[in-house]
């Protein structure tokens, strides 16, 4: 028989997917592949970092029989978390931002933890802050404990351990660009390192929203796009495996998310048509030989309000009446 002991040994070993009609409708000649981590038991890249740091946490003895995870997050790494404490039987609180969407609010209750919605926009030393919440509570709260994504070294130690040699296996070794949104900076701090000690001329390239401080420090702002971007340098930032940062706005971001379900049948989240816009970018001028691979981080299903829904866009995203009759039309003329 065939079977896994539990969920989480599911996690990982996502496909490789060629973007072929956007390849061919930028003019792009190398390959251009999409790592769909939506496969993933709990529809994100997040579910490899949350197992792997509960493991860690586990055998420090930092978390023990019966007691509560506490973490600071938009969506993602709550339900991977929330699925490792049903199969490890810990209780799990998630703090979550206001701008989150109403169905990751929804799913991590569906999935049973607890969910404490907190201002957006605050700074992390607000005490109101989902960063300063998620600490206070965890501080508070007899046998709790937060993993804290943003700091955590098994953050980066699990894309080290499982993103980066699945990326490097599956494209045998001819990867040359590997591009991933840049947030807590796990995956691509993580999977970045490994593919260059396999090969130090593999391009590490970040996608960065429009507002967020690792492609413009001087004008951090409120942006729309969910999930990746910050306010502050984490300390799983490692900028060394960084050779170049694309910044991405909103309105590029969404359009990207709506033709990937259009043109590939992918169904993404917005941080991901984000991270496809970037790797565009990269991959125009490359020769045949070159090999890029995006990391889509999650699935669409946690923005059908927000992303694929029209008024909303229209409103929030920074899109036009024009844009949504015509989605291929992601760049802009000078581009």
């Amino acid at each position: 028989m065939e079977y896994y002991e539990n969920v989480l040994e599911a996690v990982g070993d996502t496909p490789l997917v060629r973007l072929g009609r956007i390849e061919a409708d930028e003019g792009i000649s190398a390959c251009l592949l999409a790592k769909a981590e939506y496969f993933n038991p709990g529809g994100s890249v997040k579910d490899r970092p949350a197992v792997k740091m509960i493991e860690v946490a586990e055998k420090a003895g930092l978390l023990k029989p019966g007691g509560t995870i506490v973490e600071p997050t938009s969506g993602n790494t709550g339900a991977g978390l929330a699925l490792a404490a049903a199969v490890r039987g810990y209780k799990c609180i998630c703090v979550m931002p206001d701008k989150t969407s109403r169905e990751k609010q929804d799913l991590l209750r569906a999935l049973g933890a607890e969910v404490v919605v907190t201002p957006t926009g605050l700074t992390p030393e607000d005490p109101e802050s989902y960063y300063a919440v998620a600490e206070r509570l965890a501080r508070e709260i007899p046998g709790g404990f937060k993993p804290g994504q943003y700091e955590n070294p098994a953050n980066p130690l699990a894309h080290y351990e499982t993103t980066g040699p699945e990326v490097w296996r599956q494209t045998a070794g001819r990867v040359t660009h590997f591009v991933a949104g840049m947030g807590t900076c796990g995956t691509i701090t993580g999977a970045g390192h490994y593919l260059k000690e396999q090969n130090p001329e593999v391009k590490v390239v970040g996608a960065d929203p429009e507002g967020s401080i690792f492609s413009d420090p001087g004008n951090v702002h409120s942006y729309a796009v969910e999930g990746v971007g910050e306010d502050f340098y984490p300390g799983n930032h490692d900028p060394a495996v960084v050779d170049e940062v694309i910044q991405v706005d909103d309105r590029e971001s969404f359009l990207m998310t709506r033709r990937l379900m259009a043109e590939e049948g992918l169904f993404v989240g917005g941080s991901c048509g984000m991270a496809a816009v970037a790797a565009v970018r990269a991959a125009r001028g490359l020769p045949e030989s070159a090999v890029v691979v995006v990391l889509l981080p999650d699935t669409g299903r946690n923005y059908v309000s927000k992303v694929f829904d029209d008024e909303w866009l229209l409103e929030h995203g920074g899109v036009s009446p024009e844009d949504l009759t015509k989605p291929h039309r992601v760049f802009e003329e000078e581009d």
